[in-house]
This record gives structure tokens, sequence and C-alpha cells, in this order.
């Protein structure tokens, strides 16, 4: 992991330090009153299943489950239903965008929001897409102990999903922190992201020289995933379709978003302190 991203990471943490996640009030869930404890059977009062976890208490393994799926399921009671962040992560390399501020405004963001969760007394899981999602490294430690956040994949976040998805947990809060630069089914992603979600926010996370059309004259372009280059000849008219298609991609996304109940923003990494009312707006974060 590059000293970019490492800094960036700290900075999102200290920055994190003034904001709580906001907790959505689900009573299916048994978040809403008091949210006392975490300790595993501490009351009679069963609420749910998850899927084992190391460390967990091997007496609150479902056996019956077990013995019908071969997975290692554990009950979970009232005291154990808390809050939890899935934060979900574009690892390609168009989020990597040179000379822009875009790769180290994703670090910082990803660590705010974790801190901000932690604030919110809230566990997380960190989840980067490439050959499939997995999750980071000492992703349950404070952000600048994060490991192997690289921004170089291939893969689109919903090829990632293709190969191998998030293991969510159920009734979690989910967020996706990408450009949303990619050819692709956004209702189809949203769904899959947004199923068994107590909420889900996207974060569109553009550079500015992605939201501003180049200027006149030849460009040498490189796909960020692909490696293909070819010169173009930028004119008055072609900087008029890339603002249109741009306009039309994050419409389709918005769309998408109303549809699946997501909640969605755009930031441009430059900006990024002075943007996060936006995400008090749409009721993801709240002053601490």
């Amino acid at each position: 992991m590059d000293t970019v991203i490492r800094q960036a990471l700290r900075d999102g943490e200290k920055l994190g330090l003034r904001y709580a996640l906001q907790i959505p009030q689900v009573a299916s869930s048994g978040w809403t009153g008091s949210r006392s404890g975490r300790r595993a059977g501490s009351s009679i009062d069963f609420q749910d299943y998850r899927e084992y976890q190391p460390g967990d208490d091997l007496r609150f393994i479902d056996w019956g489950i077990y013995a019908r799926s071969d997975r290692l399921t554990v009950k979970l009671y009232r005291e154990e239903v808390t809050p939890h962040l899935d934060l979900i992560l574009d690892g390609s390399r168009s989020m990597n965008l040179a000379d822009t501020a875009k790769p180290g405004a994703a670090a910082r963001l990803a660590g705010l929001l974790a801190t901000a969760a932690a604030n919110a007394q809230c566990t997380q899981a960190v989840w980067l897409s490439g050959e499939g999602f997995q999750r980071l490294p000492n992703d349950n430690l404070i952000p600048s102990a994060w490991d192997k956040l690289e921004l170089d994949s291939k893969r689109t976040p919903e090829e990632s999903l293709a190969i191998l998805p998030p293991k969510f947990r159920r009734l979690g809060i989910r967020v996706l922190i990408s450009d949303l630069l990619w050819a692709g089914e956004p209702v189809q992603v949203l769904r899959r992201l947004r199923e068994g979600a107590a909420a889900l926010f996207v974060i569109q996370l553009l550079a500015r020289e992605d939201v501003t059309p180049p200027e006149h004259g030849n460009l040498r372009v490189v796909d960020s995933e692909t490696g293909e280059e070819n010169e173009i000849y930028i004119d008055s008219g072609m900087a008029r379709q890339y603002a249109d298609n741009l306009a039309q991609l994050q419409q389709s996304w918005s769309d998408a978003c109303r549809q699946s109940g997501a909640h969605m923003t755009t930031i441009v990494a430059e900006d990024l302190e002075q943007s996060l009312s936006e995400l008090e707006a749409i009721q993801l974060l709240a002053p601490a």
C-alpha cells in the first residue's frame, strides 16, 4: 500500500472524529432501543442468525444448520445485534487516476466513514473489488491499521460481484464508494447490494478531470482498466458529448437508486472536505 493511501487513511481517521454514522431505525433488526452490549448469550431473547466468524463462542453455533448445509451459523441474541457498516470500495484502476486527488480522497473518505461508524458503536467490514470482493486485512481495526488497499484492478465492481460477492451482514448499513464510470446495469448492481440491508448509500467520487470535459486539441487517452491507448482530437462538439454522456450516466445511477431505495450523492475529490455536508444531507453522517 503506497504512502499516499496510507497518509489519506490517517487523515480520514482524524476527520471522522467529528462525525458519527446515522443509524436507521429498523424495528425488525433489534437495533431500536438501548443497543446495550455485544456479549454472546447474555440474553435469552433470540434475534437472528449470522455466519460464524473466528473467535465466536462455539456454544452458540446452530449444529442443526451445520448438519443440513455444512455452514457454520451462529445464533444472535438481543445484545449481539449491533449496528454494522459494510464499506464497499471500488478497487478498479479508474479510481487511481494519475495526477489527481481521487485515490487519496477515496482512502480519506473510507477512513472517515469507518471512524464515524466507530463513533456510533458500529462494527465494520471493508470490501475491496478486484478478482471478486475481498475484505481488507485488519479492517476491523482503525483505518490507519488497514492493509492492502490497492486501486489497481482491471475488473469493474459489477464484474467483481459476478466472480465473488461480498458476504454482507444482514440488516447492515452499506456504503459504495466508486466513480461509477463503467458500462453496466446499475439497477442489477444496486439490487444485489441492497438485498438484506438496512440502508444503502452510493457515493460517486469523481476527480475534477472526470467532471470537466477535456480542452481542444489532440489527446492520448488510456483505458485505465485495459491499458488500451487511443489518439483522439477534442473539439467543442466532443466536449459537449462528453458532458452529456457523464450526465446520462449519473442520471441512470440516480434513477436506479430511487428504484432500489438507495441514497446517492456525487463528490469531487478535490473538494472532499467542503462536500461533507452532502453526506449529512443524505442522512449518512451526523456531527459527533
